[in-house]
């Protein structure tokens, strides 16, 4: 089984592959190329930084992202997005004036606004992880988050978990065979290796 990780410059790479071996992945492939894309058994996108640079990174590896929609949306395998990789799931970014994503899960990414103005933002470090709606993937726990923009969905139903920081923050989205995290498994510990490994054991 192979668990494609894409690489397009915009991720901490080595720590996630690091994560997904350590998780049980017997064939973890960091790679820019379509067509390995195409042919593997999950897909993995990460990502760290600005929303519209993150999604120019990925449209700038040339049929990159219509291989990604071709077997994630065509053929339905696993497919898992960390931080940034889950953020361009939505419709769009509004960072830097606004950048439209995949699209695959309906929502904008906006900036964390707290209800508590002594509350800083970015919302960085462990915090619960609780969840909406029950989920093979997610179990209530502790986990790492680093980030200044959250997803808002244009429907519940597709917020699988939230975090606290000022008010309800999205930690998981997902739909189908998607599953966004805001978290970074790689850096979650025990909680993290978890999840990583029941996604290498998820047939949704």
């Amino acid at each position: 089984m192979t668990t494609a990780l894409i690489d397009y410059g915009a991720g901490n790479l080595h720590s996630v592959a690091s994560a997904l071996k350590a998780a049980g992945a017997d064939d973890v492939v960091l790679t820019n190329d379509p067509k390995t894309v195409a042919r593997a058994d999950r897909i993995v996108l990460p990502g760290v930084g600005a929303y519209a640079a993150c999604m120019g990174a990925l449209e700038a590896l040339g049929g990159m992202v219509e291989a990604m929609e071709a077997r994630v949306r065509g053929d339905g395998v696993p497919f898992l997005g960390i931080c940034v990789g889950m953020q361009l799931l939505a419709d769009k970014g509004v960072e830097h004036g606004g950048c439209a994503g995949l699209g695959w899960i309906g929502g904008e990414v906006v900036p964390i606004v707290p209800t508590d103005p002594s509350i800083k933002v970015p919302h960085m470090g462990w915090n619960a992880v609780e969840l909406h709606t029950p989920h093979a993937l997610l179990e209530a726990g502790e986990a790492y988050f680093l980030h200044s923009y959250h997803f808002r969905a244009t429907d519940p139903a597709y917020v699988l978990a939230h975090s606290s920081h000022g008010g309800e923050v999205v930690a998981a989205v997902g739909m189908s065979n998607m599953i966004g995290v805001q978290f970074h498994p790689e850096k979650s510990q025990r909680y993290g290796l978890a999840f990583l490994s029941r996604f290498l054991e998820w047939n949704p």
